[in-house]
């Protein structure tokens, strides 16, 4: 091998070791907003948590003239132009949604609804925890940069189950 060609082969097996030490690192500090998959050929290196199947196949019907999803006490929904929760919520999306009324209905991954500083936010559960004060969830805007803080029980509004576009 020429000397230049060692030079460059020296540099791109600096580089993937760089970056599988990272994925490893990632992977150690078990880190909520990116599940590290080493899988062959590392085809999902970084995959966030789906929503929870909330809706069961037997609930739904396809029928040649429409669609019939049966789900108790749903209620539609329509979003801001925030861009907060874009590509997955935007303001020509459609919504459904349950109420919430217990913690066992939030999971990590799902879209939820709660009262925050007056306004009604649409956001990812990331984690879920408990503290002195009891039950909480911590929630972010997929295209937002910060998250929320914990959000309680009693300001969730409810649980976004089906997005329509």
């Amino acid at each position: 091998m020429k000397p230049k060609f060692k030079w460059i082969f020296c540099i791109l097996l600096s580089i993937i070791a760089l970056v599988l030490g990272t994925i490893l690192i990632l992977d150690s500090l078990g880190s909520s907003t990116a599940f590290i998959k080493l899988d062959s050929l590392g085809s999902s290196l970084f995959e966030k948590a789906s929503p929870e199947d909330t809706i069961k196949e037997n609930q739904i019907k396809v029928y040649p003239d429409r669609v019939v999803i049966y789900i108790k006490d749903a209620s539609l929904a329509s979003y801001t132009p925030t861009k907060s929760m874009d590509p997955v919520l935007d303001s020509t999306a459609n919504g459904i949604e349950i109420p919430v009324t217990s913690s066992d209905q939030v999971h990590i991954g799902d879209i939820i609804v709660f009262e925050q500083d007056g306004s009604m936010i649409a956001h990812r559960v990331k984690k879920i925890g408990t503290d002195k004060q009891g039950w909480y969830c911590i929630t972010q805007g997929d295209n937002a940069p910060l998250e929320d803080g914990k959000i309680r029980i009693q300001h969730i509004i409810a649980k976004t189950i089906v997005i329509i576009y």
